[in-house]
């Protein structure tokens, strides 16, 4: 063979390599370090040697292989993943990260200690309190093994056994987690009904965590009963729901429900001033606290609002603020109206300045301030300065200084314009809510609130009116005084009842002291002494009633002793000491036969009208009723429009 090498006594494939001839190995090196550009130093250093020149007459002859060009390193794999929303970055791996439900933990925990495990649990509540959080955590917490794998159900899970790292990668074989909202039918049940037969491949239980489990169709939870009332003893059931009420009872009854709170303002700030702390970035406390407002107590809707916010001040780096999340970047973002400019905005309100009042809402709405979250802010005023008013404290406020204007509002305003103001602003939000043009809803709302201030409270209109009618009854009703003048209350009737029974029979002429008795009467039974009251109607026959001193008579066929009766009751009732004294019959009437002989002779009178004698001899045998029949019994037989 003319073209093989000198030694022509074997095979070309069968002469042996060069001493300095790179092996297969480090040629397969020396091309992943091309492809891949992460190439080990030895390959490296094979490649360099592979392409060298040498004198040995093998490898002169020999094809040579290709350069290896070269490739910088790639990265740190920490570098190249994507961006986790602080919402994924933070979700609690322990029970204890699990803010602001306690009772739940702690119940988890006795039942775990206990070994009281029950087989289905159900999570609800609103958005973002922690409820498919709680479910991953109970699968952890069952099935933990320890770091040294030979530990048992725990509230604690160590976080870095097997299985407690494949449920928190969401890749554990045995925990299996499905969304009902995609998965709602019969045959989705049926593959679990037919799943539960068989045991945990590694884990201690087979965990199926359902969210969003009121999706599920009324047959698919119809199939899924009997497994839920008596599954095996190696599989549990986690539900998670925002809507229970949609549950049908069935499943109520078979699961142990736990209703996750909303967390308080108070924690959320806390805990996103934390957030921000590993983060590296500086917060300020107003701007934490309305983000913890806005998201009305969901951990998730506020770290999703924080994150825009650390985002929004990472744009303004250069800013003299350093990219510093402040109160003013969380309220442009957010679209919130200015603290300071809604206190001036009810100030206007309330001092019942209409131009001021338009021109602050004006200068809210160019500045991008939404009209409904304009009504909103201004409840959220009125209902903190009511509540400061009714507990007696501080106001809540991030600021001293609206803490001041809050006190000073809440020492100012009555409850019942509070609670008319609130009543007044709630029916305006909801109008700017439905309005076609906001704008203009808000400003007409506002107005009306504004003029309603200036009108009487309803309720003590109507007590005014009352009143002034009592009055006018009364002032018709006396006798007049000597020189034509008539004796007049000095006071409303709700005074005089407070003040006690003197107001009252000064306030009647001394000429007729079966008014100032029937006063008195009514005061006591006003006071709750209906029995005292009834006795006296009956029985007494008033002598003299004035101020401190009652003097009285039996009406006929009466001989109680109502003396003692009476001082004890008025002793209760006043402090100033009455004369009470019971005399001989004097023949007087009492206030019930005297009401009825003024019937007998307002019917006398009535019968001898010429008209009803005309109309009696017209109509023989005619009869006079009363008007109300079920006053017949207790009136004689009469009436006006006979």
């Amino acid at each position: 063979m003319g073209d093989s090498p000198e030694n022509s006594d074997s095979l070309p494939w069968e002469t042996e390599p060069a001493d300095n001839a790179p092996s297969a190995k480090e040629l397969e090196d020396a091309g992943q370090s091309a492809l891949f550009g992460d190439a080990p130093a030895a390959a490296s250093s094979a490649a360099e040697t592979a392409v060298s020149p040498t004198t040995s007459d093998a490898l002169t002859e020999s094809p040579k292989p290709m350069p290896v060009p070269a490739v910088a390193a790639a990265p740190p794999a920490a570098d190249n993943q994507p961006y986790r929303v602080l919402a994924r970055k933070y979700r609690p791996q322990t029970f204890s990260e699990l803010i602001g439900q306690e009772p739940m933990v702690r119940t988890l925990g006795n039942a775990i200690e206990r070994d009281r495990l029950a087989h289905a649990f159900l999570m609800t509540g609103v958005r973002g309190v922690g409820k498919t959080s709680t479910a991953r955590l109970i699968a952890k917490a069952l099935n933990c093994i320890g770091p040294d794998g030979q530990g048992g159900p725990t509230i604690d899970p160590c976080g870095v056994c097997e299985p407690c790292v494949a449920i928190a990668e969401g890749r554990h074989m045995d925990v299996i987690e499905m969304d009902a909202a995609s998965h709602t039918g019969v045959d989705d049940v049926r593959e679990i009904i037919e799943a539960v037969r068989y045991s945990a491949v590694s884990a201690r239980y087979k965990i199926y965590i359902i969210d969003e489990v009121h999706m599920l169709s009324r047959n698919a939870f119809n199939a899924l009963l009997k497994t839920l009332e008596e599954p095996p003893a190696h599989v549990k059931f986690l539900f998670a729901t925002t809507e229970v009420d949609k549950l049908p009872v069935t499943v109520l009854s078979r699961t142990q429900r736990f209703d996750l709170r909303r967390i308080h303002a108070a924690q959320l700030e806390t805990h996103f001033g934390m957030i921000c702390g590993k983060e590296g970035v500086e917060a300020e406390a107003e701007a934490l606290h309305m983000i913890a407002a806005a998201a009305e107590g969901s951990v998730r809707d506020g770290l999703s609002i924080l994150d825009q916010a650390i985002a929004h001040a990472d744009l303004d780096a250069s800013h003299e603020d350093g990219g510093k999340v402040t109160a003013a970047r969380v309220r442009d973002m957010l679209g919130l109206a200015d603290k300071s400019a809604q206190r001036r905005l009810l100030g206007n309100l309330l001092a019942g300045d209409a131009k001021a009042l338009l021109a602050a809402i004006a200068d809210q709405y160019a500045l991008g301030v939404e009209p409904l979250a304009l009504m909103r802010g201004l409840m959220d005023l009125v209902h903190r300065i009511t509540v400061a008013q009714v507990s007696g404290g501080e106001a809540e406020a991030p600021t001293e200084e609206e803490r001041n204007a809050l006190q000073e509002w809440a020492g100012k305003l009555s409850a019942g314009q509070l609670h008319r103001l609130w009543q007044l602003l709630l029916k305006g939000h909801d109008e700017v809510r439905s309005a076609p043009d906001p704008l203009i809803s808000a400003q007409m709302a506002l107005l009306r609130v504004l003029h309603a201030a200036n009108m009487p409270d309803p309720g003590k209109l109507a007590k005014k009116l009352e009143e002034l009618g009592k009055a006018g009854i009364q002032a018709a009703a006396s006798p007049h005084a000597s020189g034509g003048e008539t004796v007049r209350s000095d006071g409303p009737a709700e005074a005089q009842t407070a003040a006690g029974p003197e107001t009252h029979v000064t306030a009647i002429s001394d000429a007729d002291p079966y008014e100032k008795f029937e006063e008195f009467v009514s005061w006591l039974e006003n006071k709750g002494h209906m029995q005292l009251g009834a006795k006296l109607r009956m029985q007494a026959a008033p002598i003299e009633v004035g101020p401190g001193v009652l003097r009285y008579s039996l009406a006929k066929g009466f001989t109680d002793n109502l003396e003692r009766e009476i001082r004890d009751t008025l002793g209760r009732l006043v402090d100033r000491g009455w004369t009470v004294k019971q005399e001989e019959s004097t023949g007087g009437l009492s206030l019930v036969e005297r009401e009825a002989s003024s019937r007998e002779m307002e019917a006398e009178r009535v019968r001898a009208d010429p008209m009803v004698v005309a109309a009696l001899a017209a109509f023989p045998g005619a009869e006079i009723v009363p008007e109300d029949p079920d006053a017949q019994e207790q009136a004689p037989g009469w009436s006006r429009k006979a």
